[in-house]
């Protein structure tokens, strides 16, 4: 018998099995793919990769703002998406190997849950039935694919992230329905090559959920580089590769070479054998407690299938939160201080509240907010470019609760933001926290003392 059965070899399932093996539990994996998930082999890896290339073009044709000239600046599609596919086999085998290093064993195989009796947790994979005294559900996310009339028969014009990714050559023209995170990420990728770019968002404003402002600057810095986006904007039809949608009351159409749904993501729940354990669902995820725990003993579920917070980082926590509970170490999941990126080019980073969710909450708070170039690092390296820096501080006890950012290298710094909200930092605290200078960083300690 093991003592822990996971069942996915996302970024849950995976560090979950790292740590549980490193403890010196016995654990077995299934994962009917690759290893790494969606977000090592659909997502986050191999977009950020064709992003990174795409940022480097774009800042070679612009590199006159900083005294660097070249001739001929040309990229080529087919080593873009090559070089994306070597970092992606090399980081599969990364995982694997750590795999290895703490005695995990890997099945290869569509996994499927017997049941659970006073023996422990049964599952079958190959032929072969295992045993386990606990099981950790870690079956991810799929792309929700909405039933817009049309759009099952237009074949290969349309794409969800999974397809986009496997193109061999760019698009002339793409047009995104959906302007959340992956819509906005892939728009940022293709308008930087040349494609003629084109959103569709239901919602008054681009990456719902984020906080306003700082999406509406986004918006307005894409509008410049070319993309066209229509806003509060409803699909009623597809016709081969022309997408109609309803604005201001008119139906109006455009055309697109490709067409990406990117719309969200859905909890996979079926398939695996889940029903044979009665657990319990919430908003089509699996419905767990802040140890991860399920309705059912000895059963945990953690990352995408949860269906509540679909982050690769969030699901590699949530492993740990439930390797810690098995191992006597007390530990519960935080969902204030997960942060949110968004790899444009500006990146957009924000951690905890933002004045939308503060104000619905009921929560009151003051905040201050600075242009990024009050960094001296930010006007070094942004030539021409601005960005913003906004924090909350609840007026109560002072304390950090939302940070907000628009503006290079926000993805790499945002963390500061988090531990100040994970540990509850007040602002006179912050205020005695020295930052390197000069770093981008120092935005937050300039920020600070604009309260």
């Amino acid at each position: 018998m093991y003592d822990l059965i996971i069942i996915g070899g996302g970024p849950a399932g995976y560090v979950a099995a790292e740590r549980a093996g490193h403890k010196g539990l016995s654990v077995i994996l299934f994962e009917k793919k690759a290893m790494g998930g969606v977000c090592l082999n659909e997502g986050c890896i191999p977009t950020k990769t064709m992003l990174y290339s795409a940022k480097t073009y774009e800042n070679a044709l612009h590199g006159d703002k900083y005294g660097i000239y070249g001739d001929n600046i040309r990229f080529d599609y087919g080593k873009i998406v090559a070089r994306k596919n070597k970092i992606v086999r090399k980081l599969v085998i990364g995982v694997e190997s750590k795999m290895k290093a703490n005695q995990v064993t890997v099945i290869k195989g569509e996994a499927m849950i017997q049941g659970k009796s006073s023996d422990g947790i049964e599952v079958a994979c190959n032929g072969e039935s295992y045993l386990g005294a606990n099981l950790l559900v870690c079956t991810g996310s799929e792309a929700f694919v909405p039933p817009i009339p049309g759009l099952a028969e237009s074949g290969d014009i349309i794409l969800t992230n999974r397809e986009i990714l496997g193109l061999k050559e760019q698009p002339a023209s793409l047009v995104i329905i959906g302007g959340g995170v992956i819509g906005m990420e892939f728009a940022s990728l293709y308008n930087s090559l040349g494609t003629k770019v084109t959103v569709i968002e239901m919602l008054p404003e681009i990456l719902g959920g984020l906080d306003f402002e700082i999406s509406a600057m986004l918006r307005e810095i894409y509008t410049k580089k070319g993309i066209e986006f229509n806003l509060e904007a409803k699909v009623v039809k597809v016709e081969g590769n022309k997408v109609f949608f309803e604005k201001d009351g008119k139906t109006e159409g455009i055309e697109g070479d490709k067409i990406l749904v990117s719309v969200g993501r859905r909890a996979v729940t079926k398939g695996f054998g889940l029903e044979n354990l009665q657990i319990e669902m919430d908003r089509g995820g699996i419905k767990v407690d802040a140890k991860l725990r399920t309705n059912i003993p000895n059963v945990f579920a953690a990352g995408d299938v949860t269906g509540f917070s679909l982050l690769a980082h969030t699901a590699s926590r949530e492993g740990e939160v439930v390797v810690n509970n098995l191992t006597g170490i007390e530990d519960k999941m935080r969902y204030d201080s997960i942060p949110g990126v968004v790899y444009t080019n500006p990146e957009v980073a924000g951690v905890g509240e933002t004045e939308e969710s503060a104000t619905r909450k009921g929560i009151a708070y003051k905040v201050a907010k600075l242009p990024m170039a009050y960094a001296g690092r930010f006007v070094a390296e942004n030539e021409g470019g601005n960005g913003l820096c906004k924090i909350l501080i609840g007026e109560k006890f002072g304390e950090v609760i939302g940070v907000h950012m628009l503006g290079n290298p926000c993805s790499e710094i945002i963390y500061g933001a988090c531990m100040a909200i994970e540990q509850e930092m007040t602002l006179a605290e912050m205020q005695k926290v020295v930052f390197p200078h000069p770093t981008v960083s120092e935005i937050f300690k300039e920020t600070i003392f604009a309260f």
